[in-house]
C-alpha cells in the first residue's frame, strides 16, 4: 500500500557509515529500518535492531530497498542476490568499477539499483561544476582526503570527477615533467591524464579540491566533509525515490535535477 512506511535494511550496518545509515533511517518520515547486516557483528543491536550475519537475512525480513556501504568484494556479491529477489538497492560501496557498474545494470531488470560516488549533496554540486568549468581550462589536477580507514584510493568522488571534467572537454594541456626525483610524486594519471592526489588521514572524513589553471588565472573548487551526516540527506532521498528511478542510476544528479 502506498501509505506504507518504506522497509529498509542496511548492508555494513556496524561500520560508521553503516550505522549512520541506519540512525538516518530511523529519524527519517515515511521509512522503517527493519534488517541490518554485517558479517563482522552478527547478535549486536542497531538502532534496536538484531544485526544478522548476510544479505539473506535482510530479505527474510521483507526488505523494500537494501542500503550497502560495505566494500567492493562484498558488494559485487550482495547485490547480486538483492538484485535476484527483486529488491531495490541504493549503493555508498567505494571500489566499484566500470565492469561492475555493467553487471548491475544488466542483474537490476526487476527492480532498481542507484550507485553514488558520494551522497554527500555538497560534493555532487562540486563534480558538476568542475565538470562546467573543465572546457574554459588547459590543465587540472584533484586532490582527495578521506580518513586513514579508507582501504581504496583514489576516492569514487575522485574518479568520478576527472570522468566527467575528460568528458566535458578533449583539450588537456600535457604534462611538463620529465623527470620524477620519487616516484608517484605526480598522483595517479586519471582520465585525460588529470592527475588525482590520494591523501590517507587520520582526523579527516572525506574533502575534495578540484585545481584547475589557464594563462594567469587559476580556479579552485573545494568541498569538505566534516561529519558522515552529511551523506545522510542523500541516502534518505535516494530510499524515497528509488522505486520510481527505473534501472541502475549512478550518481545522485538525476534526483537532483542538476
Amino acid at each position: 500500500m502506498s501509505g506504507d512506511p518504506i522497509r529498509v535494511g542496511v548492508l555494513g550496518a556496524a561500520g560508521r557509515m553503516g550505522g549512520s545509515v541506519a540512525d538516518a533511517v530511523t529519524a527519517a518520515d515515511g521509512m522503517v529500518l527493519v534488517a541490518a547486516a554485517d558479517p563482522s557483528a552478527p547478535g549486536s543491536t542497531v538502532c534496536g535492531v538484531e544485526v544478522v550475519a548476510d544479505v539473506q537475512g535482510l530479505l527474510d525480513a521483507g526488505v523494500d530497498v537494501v542500503v550497502d556501504f560495505t566494500v567492493a568484494e562484498a558488494s559485487r556479491v550482495s547485490l547480486g542476490v538483492v538484485a535476484a529477489a527483486g529488491v531495490h538497492a541504493v549503493v555508498g560501496t567505494s571500489g566499484l568499477g566500470e565492469t561492475d557498474i555493467g553487471e548491475l545494470r544488466a542483474a537490476f531488470t526487476s527492480s532498481n539499483c542507484l550507485v553514488a560516488p558520494n551522497f554527500a549533496i555538497g560534493a555532487v554540486l562540486m563534480m558538476r561544476f568542475a565538470e562546467l568549468a573543465a572546457p574554459w581550462f588547459e590543465t587540472a589536477e584533484i586532490i582527495e582526503v578521506h580518513h586513514d580507514g579508507k582501504v581504496d584510493a583514489p576516492s569514487g568522488t575522485a574518479i568520478a570527477t576527472a570522468e566527467r571534467m575528460a568528458a566535458a572537454s578533449a583539450d588537456w594541456a600535457p604534462d611538463p615533467t620529465t623527470r620524477v626525483v620519487m616516484a608517484g610524486a605526480r598522483g595517479a594519471a586519471g582520465p585525460a591524464d588529470i592527475r588525482i592526489h590520494s591523501l590517507r588521514m587520520r582526523g579527516a572524513v572525506a574533502d575534495q579540491e578540484v585545481v584547475l589553471g589557464t594563462d594567469g588565472q587559476t580556479l579552485t573548487i573545494r568541498h569538505d566533509t566534516t561529519d558522515r551526516g552529511s551523506f545522510m540527506p542523500g541516502v534518505v532521498l535516494a530510499v524515497r525515490r528509488i522505486a520510481e528511478t527505473p534501472g541502475l542510476t549512478v550518481g545522485l544528479d538525476a534526483l537532483l535535477g542538476i
